[in-house]
């Protein structure tokens, strides 16, 4: 019981005991100053001679006698003594039960033995020395080196371990906690932005058994078409196939009118034709330009036999098709000082069409003339240029058309009043209001008129998808918000699916495809688009169930509702939370802007250079004289030009 009391009072921090040495002439008259620190010192009253000898004054006193040279407390002397508490480590311990004896030469007594030993662990510092040494000032170090021997000290361990077990338990409880509070705090912070601009899904308006009983009755003659915008065929899309053909990545995609072909073009300077159905290559041509081909599209009413082109190199090239499918030629048309982003086209007319360029120049080309381009409008705000990115003619109305570029304004033009004097000959312009001030720097990468022209559908990089009323007076609120995408790393595309263009449909950085219910603003599906991480363009079937899509993968996709169940969504939820941090974070984060003028230059370095090696090289572009006629480009200076936003990642 003594040693057990003794070894947790050196377990609490006390274990580290120095006791002075005491030569056995100066003994007398010594005392033990303090019973915690175990130092002995000399008393500062005399004793008489008879307590020194009979040691009356220690029992008395309760102080241990000294006879020839060394300290003895025992039970019998102290049998009669005051008994002294101490609570050093909350113990009360009596001075009767300790039994002590310390000497300079003696080391052969458990206490001295564990004493020295504990000391030598704590102050040896990994070096061997001897437990009896003494320092320079003469004490010795007590250490407790039986520890490990006494049961009471492996119980005492296993107590501090098992209270230390849970303590650390609590702490891991208590993290998880917290971390599990603070990722349903952002579960719901996400739903509730996700959730802040929808409403309830409307009721499905296509019902397949009774449309099937219609038309075997002959009373629904469009059965197809109507089916084209059910939500239950487009929440079972799957992906079909893919059309291998290119060595880049594929920028654009259009249908035919009969929807029997699909034009892509690439980064591989190639156009290809596709018989989608049988996996086929009807016809590969290279399109004459010389970068990244940024869209390809038939022409209405032509019989399949021209394609109008555009491309980073700013030219506008036409492709004549032999119905022996080949590819008689390409022609320049058009050329802008700048990427040329998109081409819109009038809906029944074979032979105009319009272009838009970074150079804020719109041209309006038709190859009825000698010279086919001529400049339509040249895009400001104030006395700035504005890049432009997009453009789409109004079915409803083809004197009308929107661009959309390098700021936040959908910006709608009437080819019949176009005023540079006036408005800069704008006719109405949208915004979304928060984002008119906005220091975020929004630039639209697309836009698209519904299927009657009364709504236009806008994307912004970087922020969502908006929807207006093109009939709405001019600095109108957006009407819809579509959220849970991604717009950052490359110039994407949006558009309408569906005959009434029902849904809305849309590409994303993590390489996923979102098609939103567009009058709820709710996803209704969502499938992985894309290994190499981005989908680009988007182009529905005129009259099919049918959705192309393709992005950085060097292919194309084919997408159809033959799914036996309606998708599920999964991992939805945890994709729209990675982009919206990854979103917060990069608004956080100001280097879009220098990464952008430092594309700018490189590339405007390699234009320079480029055009230098023309002038020395007169041969260079002769293949293209023929068809170079026209001349018309605009008169906007290259050091007026913007950075250059990437279409697509080099291949």
């Amino acid at each position: 019981r003594r040693w057990r009391l003794v070894l947790r009072r050196w377990r609490t921090g006390l274990n580290q005991r120095r006791i002075s040495l005491i030569e056995p002439s100066e003994i007398q008259g010594w005392h033990l100053s303090n019973e915690n620190s175990c130092v002995w010192k000399r008393n500062t009253l005399e004793q008489s001679p008879e307590a020194k000898m009979s040691g009356d004054g220690a029992s008395t006193d309760g102080k241990p006698d000294v006879v020839n040279g060394s300290v003895s407390s025992s039970p019998e002397d102290m049998s009669g003594a005051e008994e002294g508490k101490e609570t050093s480590s909350g113990i009360e311990v009596e001075a009767s039960d300790l039994s002590l004896s310390f000497t300079g030469d003696d080391v052969g007594g458990p206490n001295r033995t564990s004493a020295e030993s504990q000391d030598t662990d704590t102050e040896s510092s990994g070096e061997d020395k001897d437990s009896d040494s003494m320092d320079d000032t003469g004490h010795y170090s007590v250490n407790d080196d039986n520890q490990g021997n006494d049961p009471s000290h492996s119980e005492e361990d296993e107590e501090e371990e098992e209270l230390e077990e849970m303590r650390s338990r609590r702490r891991t409880l208590r993290k998880r906690a917290n971390r599990d509070q603070d990722s349903s705090g952002d579960e719901r912070a996400l739903e509730d932005w996700v959730a802040s601009e929808t409403s309830a899904l409307p009721p499905p308006r296509w019902r397949a058994v009774h449309a099937l009983q219609k038309r075997q009755m002959g009373s629904h003659t469009r059965f197809v078409y109507e089916a084209c915008g059910a939500m239950g065929f487009v929440q079972r899309f799957r992906l079909q196939h893919g059309l291998q053909g290119h060595n880049g990545c594929v920028n654009t995609l259009h249908f035919n009118q009969r929807g029997t072909w699909l034009a892509s073009g690439s980064d591989d300077l190639k156009v290809v034709v596709w018989d989608w159905i049988r996996k086929q290559t009807v016809l590969e041509f290279e399109s004459g330009h010389k970068s990244n081909v940024f869209q390809a599209k038939f022409l209405p009413n032509s019989g399949d036999s021209t394609l109008a082109m555009c491309a980073r190199d700013g030219q506008v090239r036409v492709a004549e098709l032999s119905a022996t499918q080949c590819c008689k030629n390409t022609k320049r048309v058009a050329q802008h000082k700048g990427a040329s982003h998109k081409l819109a086209l009038e809906p029944d007319s074979p032979c105009t069409f319009l272009s838009a360029g970074e150079d804020a120049v719109v041209f309006t080309i038709d190859l009825r003339q000698d010279r086919p381009a001529s400049k339509l409008v040249v895009t400001k705000e104030k006395e700035k240029r504005v890049g432009l990115y997009t453009i789409y003619v109004n079915p409803a109305n083809t004197h009308q058309f929107a661009v959309g570029g390098r700021d936040q304004f959908v910006r709608i033009y009437d080819q019949r009043k176009i005023d540079d004097k006036e408005n800069n000959g704008v006719l109405k312009k949208f915004c979304p209001h928060h984002l008119v001030n906005s220091e975020s720097k929004a630039n639209i990468t697309c836009l698209v008129y519904s299927y009657d022209g009364a709504e236009l559908l806008t994307t912004y990089n970087d922020e969502d998808i908006y929807l207006f009323n093109s009939s709405h007076s001019d600095g109108a609120e957006y009407i819809k918000r579509y959220k849970g995408h991604r717009n950052n790393a490359t110039v994407k595309g949006v558009n309408f699916y569906g005959p009434r263009s029902e849904f809305v449909v849309s590409g994303s950085d993590c390489g996923h495809i979102f098609l939103w219910e567009k009058s709820s603003c709710q996803i209704v599906q969502f499938m992985e688009g894309d290994k190499g991480g981005v989908v680009n363009c988007l182009e529905p079937h005129p009259h099919l169930p049918v959705l192309a899509t393709s992005g950085l993968d060097h292919d194309v996709k084919i997408w159809a509702p033959t799914a036996e169940i309606p998708t599920e969504l999964s991992g939805l939820k945890d994709v729209i939370k990675k982009n919206k941090r990854e979103r917060d974070e990069d608004s956080l984060q100001h280097t879009d802007l220098f990464d952008g003028h430092m594309l700018w230059f490189l590339m405007h370095h390699l234009r320079q250079r480029r055009s230098h090696r023309r002038r020395r090289d007169p041969g260079v572009g002769a293949g293209d004289a023929d068809s170079d006629d026209s001349p018309s480009s605009s008169e906007s200076s290259a050091d007026e030009e913007g950075p250059d936003r990437v279409q697509c990642m080099p291949s």
